[in-house]
């Protein structure tokens, strides 16, 4: 069991009187005192409404619910409040300005999960603190966060968090409380049986990820000698939150569907504060060839495959990738195209 120290504690120790860690410190928090609102608003249910009705379209062309535009206008009013510079969110087409002046920007999706909203599942707000760097702050690789994390509201309000010093859980104690660590040091453990992906979208799988996911059907008695179990709850944060208690593998692949090309997750705030998460707990994450944290964003609201959580896993699937333009004669494959490495 972790020493129960709150957030609070733990970023006023980290931080010591270091101005860029106050400042991200500071951010921190109000990401936090955000998430203690919606966290309230999330725990009403069908009480507030038809918070899961479709309004529009977010900046990526997906359907905006009307709590996705809630929890974006709880979030920027908190970081008014911050010494923040900048916000780059999922519910918002440009970057927004609060204080030229300040140190830090926050990227972020405000409300990870809105399919789940009706549905009493677990959904969340993921952020990542960067550095200010005027017009080119979103478009820093993901190894220049200063801080990455997200919030989980389930059946406990979590708080997943690293500042670079490991990757942490807290909980909110009751309702608006504080939260406090419960585990520290997180580590996802290096090998797995268990993986997460909509399988519903196996017919428009490049070759590598079909081939891949059928050698984990083919369990005990395919090339991977062991069965697997397939977990996928539709909430990145869920999915996530999962594979850094008990292990696992996060799979979310470009495919041929239009638009899916480059995948459908957004690098900025939501493949880089995951990356962050899942590297300072021992994990890995990539886009099956490349590591998610080296990759220069060509815009705000790029696009990008995800593979992360147990780094034997990730880096396995690295090599169904790699192979996967050979010939299929290659002592690598067997006559059906299974990859036995």
């Amino acid at each position: 069991m972790a020493e129960h120290m709150t957030l609070d504690a733990f970023l006023q120790q980290w931080s010591a009187g270091d101005a860029t860690r106050g400042a991200t410190a500071a951010t921190v928090l109000a990401v936090c005192e955000a998430g203690r609102a919606i966290a309230a608003l999330v725990a009403r249910g069908a009480l507030e409404e038809a918070m899961g009705s479709a309004v529009g379209e977010n900046a990526g062309g997906d359907t905006q619910k009307a709590l996705d535009v809630r929890t974006h206008d709880i979030l920027i009013e908190a970081l008014r409040r911050a010494p923040v510079s900048r916000v780059g969110s999922e519910e918002a087409e440009d970057e927004i300005v609060l204080d030229a002046a300040a140190p830090v920007a926050v990227a972020t999706d405000p409300l990870d999960g809105s399919s789940n909203i009706e549905t009493n599942v677990s959904i969340g707000t993921l952020f990542g603190v960067l550095p200010e760097a005027g017009d080119a702050t979103f478009l820093q690789p993901g190894s220049r966060q200063l801080a990455a994390g997200f919030l989980v509201y389930g059946p406990a309000t979590a708080l997943v968090l690293t500042v670079g010093t490991g990757t942490h859980i807290f909980m909110m104690d009751g309702v608006g409380g504080p939260f406090v660590r419960t585990h520290a040091d997180v580590q996802i453990p290096k090998a797995t049986k268990e993986y997460a992906i909509n399988a519903s979208n196996q017919r428009h799988w490049a070759d590598p990820m079909r081939t891949y996911i059928a050698d984990c059907l083919a369990g005990d008695s395919g090339p991977r000698e062991k069965n697997f179990n397939m977990r996928w709850v539709g909430s990145l944060v869920a999915d996530v939150f999962r594979i850094l208690v008990r292990g696992g593998v996060y799979l979310y692949p470009g495919d041929a569907r239009e638009g899916y090309g480059s995948g459908r997750l957004r690098l900025v705030y939501e493949c880089n504060p995951i990356a962050m998460v899942c590297e300072q707990a021992g994990g890995a994450a990539t886009d099956g060839k490349t590591r998610i944290l080296d990759i220069a964003p060509a815009k705000l609201h790029a696009r990008s495959p995800l593979i992360a959580g147990s780094a034997e896993e990730v880096e396995r699937i690295g090599r169904y990738y790699d192979e996967g333009a050979r010939q299929e004669s290659s002592p690598l494959f067997t006559k059906r195209g299974l990859f036995l490495a």
